[in-house]
């Protein structure tokens, strides 16, 4: 009768959380003997642990001689694992399996299994599992869904749907663990499809469940459905907690329902920052910086403190923008606020900077930030790529191997993307002699940049053994093998690899018919060019876009065939106004000496494009190979008077594997002086040529 008591009082010390009252019981059972009373003992376990008070429960435990019963065991087992205490749950099962008096029963499993699953303790999970089916306990629902949920936390989901297969019944929480199963897996309608399954079996899907379901939908953009499951939640009446309007804000969010998100959004009375952070993700889809930003105002205002997701998501709303000032002010805020960022918010700063062309911030960041990740270095090199600054990223790439940081695939690729625009065929082989060190010869991706970096840099036979070499062939390496011969006046191999690419199972689209004209074009394979063109209409069903029209127009303006070519441009209305088609055909007009044609169409350039150097300079041109020198110089005022003057040129030599670029009249080189020296030495001897070959011309003649 006492123990009843004094169980009775412990129950409402653990109901208030009053410790000092527990211990003063506690001390009355110590005083009275009854610490061996299994139930006491129990309910001072449950009591020390709501309190946080571990040490004090373990305490109590061992203090215990001989545990002999299992539901205190379960117990502490239970507690800890509600408690986050997985290493502590994992120990106590170990001494169970010790104990000589004792085995574990049906409810020590589950509480062991969530342990395995939160320290990802797979091992031991399989080793319970063989157990499990020694001793029969598989054939226990709630054991084999506990089983079920610790192969999915653990990320194996063959075992977990193997066992949930082989299951003779079901509950809920098996079902859910399967459906997040295939979520994380990627496979989100085959999580709708097992969410299908269950509702039929009549099994009621709880909260879990539906935010799982929820997700997929997002995830598939599937607006219909999710629509239709938010429609039966509000019909059946179900209080929908954080994570489910959490999940539908997200979902209406990525299907481009931002109305139905802010609705949601707006009925949440306790929005914790998982809320905040959906609504925030759904306006950074659309790019909407302002209202990211002015959200976290209101989530700050409102006591919610930001997460990285957080920022991260304003951050790409910026990027997809191009909003400066609210990426600017974002980094300030985390600087002001000491926020810890990671790699993936400081690769998120370092992309916005570039996007917005702002390189030197982007430098600052970078220089903030930790470089022993590869993440940290390829963020730079393809944004520097990504702005256009080749060298910046070769550079780039040495301070990084010069760090001794290990290039991946991605950094490859970005690299050899700057070598291809650079034509830096010495540093591309370094690059490949990298690549088969580190045994990336495998990846399709980094073979098919290889063989675009020796196809631009005019390197085709390299460019054809990487070919060779490709595990399978798509339809990027066949155009770049195709786009290598025909850049480089081999349009016999060119046309044939077109038509084993065409018996082959891929097909062709615009850019690979692109390479075939351009091929066709280089080499004035006009009848040829001429067929593939219509052949790409007819056949195959692609609409030609400006680039095809502009290999087309050279490929005739270089045969002379103007007029066909100007007829052409003339009634295509798509084309008609086109700068570029225009001033190609101008200049194959300077070729032909055709004077009449070439006037009218560089008069219609400066009509549409006033200020542009380069049409004045073809104009000139064009006039003073038809002697019309009065003309000319009216047009070489116009543009002394519109103050034009031709982009200073730049060129570069690949020299030891290092890029040595030189501009008009540029004196930033170390050995710039040396340089102007051999130019003027070179330029003497050029002028005694020009003079001997006059005065020999001249004795020619008058002999």
């Amino acid at each position: 009768m006492e123990s009843a008591k004094l169980v009775s009082l412990l129950r409402t010390c653990i109901t208030c959380k009053s410790v000092t009252p527990a211990k003063l019981i506690h001390q009355k059972i110590l005083t009275q003997g009854l610490q061996n009373n299994s139930l006491l003992s129990k309910t001072l376990i449950d009591l020390y642990l709501s309190c946080h008070l571990y040490p004090a429960a373990k305490l109590v435990f061992h203090s215990i001689p001989n545990p002999s019963t299992i539901s205190l065991w379960n117990s502490l087992m239970t507690a800890y694992t509600k408690h986050h205490m997985f290493i502590d749950a994992l120990e106590l099962y170990d001494k169970l399996l010790r104990c000589p008096y004792l085995c574990p029963d049906s409810y020590t499993y589950p509480s062991v299994l969530k342990a395995c699953a939160a320290l990802g303790r797979v091992g031991i999970g399989r080793m319970i599992h063989n157990h499990l089916v020694k001793t029969g306990f598989v054939s226990d629902i709630v054991v084999a869904s506990s089983l079920v949920g610790m192969y999915a936390k653990c990320s194996v989901f063959g075992c977990a749907i193997q066992l949930f297969d082989e299951m003779p019944q079901r509950d809920v929480a098996c079902w859910n663990a399967v459906i997040s199963c295939y979520y994380q897996d990627g496979q989100a309608d085959k999580a709708m499809e097992m969410y299908d399954k269950m509702t039929t079996s009549g099994f009621e899907p709880n909260v879990v469940t539906i935010t799982t379901v929820i997700s997929s939908c997002a995830r598939l953009l599937d607006l219909e459905r999710g629509r239709e499951i938010h429609k039966a939640l509000i019909k059946n009446r179900v209080d929908l907690d954080s994570f489910v309007s959490s999940a539908l804000v997200d979902m209406y969010g990525k299907c481009g329902c931002l109305d139905m998100a802010k609705e949601v959004f707006e009925q949440v009375p306790r929005k914790n920052v998982i809320t905040w952070n959906s609504m925030i993700a759904a306006y950074s889809v659309t790019g909407d910086s302002k209202s990211c930003v002015g959200l976290l105002r209101r989530m700050i205002d409102e006591g919610t403190s930001p997460s990285l997701i957080t920022f991260s998501s304003i951050l790409l709303a910026c990027s997809r923008s191009l909003q400066l000032q609210h990426g600017k002010f974002m980094h300030g805020y985390m600087i002001r606020n000491c926020v810890e960022a990671d790699i993936y918010i400081y690769s998120l700063l370092i992309d916005l900077y570039f996007e917005c062309g702002s390189i030197p911030f982007a430098e600052n960041v970078f220089e903030k930030m930790p470089k022993t990740n590869i993440v940290s270095w390829n963020v730079m090199i393809s944004g520097f790529v990504k702005a256009g600054n080749y060298f910046g990223a070769l550079g780039m790439y040495d301070e990084m191997i010069e760090a001794g940081v290990r290039p991946n695939d991605i950094t490859v690729t970005s690299i050899l993307s700057a070598c291809s625009q650079l034509t830096a065929l010495e540093k591309g082989k370094e690059i490949h002699r990298t690549v088969a060190d580190s045994e990336l010869e495998i990846n399709e991706i980094v073979m098919g940049s290889l063989l675009d970096m020796y196809a631009k840099c005019g390197a085709v036979d390299e460019a054809l053994n990487v070919f060779k070499k490709l595990p399978s062939r798509d339809l990027v390496s066949w155009t770049s093998m195709i786009t290598a011969y025909g850049s480089h006046g081999q349009a016999k191999e060119a046309l044939k690899l077109f038509d084993e690419m065409q018996q082959s199972n891929a097909k062709p689209d615009g850019v690979t018919l692109l390479a075939v004209l351009s091929a066709c074009s280089h080499v004035g394979l006009v009848d040829e060019g001429c067929h593939y063109f219509i052949q790409m209409i007819s056949k195959y069903g692609i609409e030609p876009r400006i680039e095809h029209y502009s290999c087309l127009i050279d490929l005739l303006g270089r045969a002379g065939r103007l007029n066909e070519a100007y007829q052409i441009i003339q009634r295509t209305p798509q084309i008609r106004e086109d700068v570029q088609l225009l001033s190609t055909l101008l200049s194959a007009c300077l070729l032909h000496r055709d004077h009449d044609l070439g006037l009218n169409i560089a008069r219609l350039l400066i009509e549409k494009i006033p200020d542009d150097h380069s049409t004045y300079i073809m104009l000139s041109h064009s006039l003073a190979s038809g002697n019309k020198w009065n003309e000319m110089r009216k047009v070489s005022l116009k543009m002394k008077e519109l103050g034009l003057r031709k982009n200073p040129g730049c060129s570069w030599i690949e020299v030891n594997r290092r890029i040595q670029y030189f501009f008009v009249q540029d004196k930033s080189h170390p050995e710039s002086e040396m340089v102007y020296q051999c130019l003027k030495l070179l330029k003497t001897h050029m002028d005694g040529d020009e003079l001997v070959s006059h005065w020999g011309s001249a004795i020619i003649h008058t002999i």
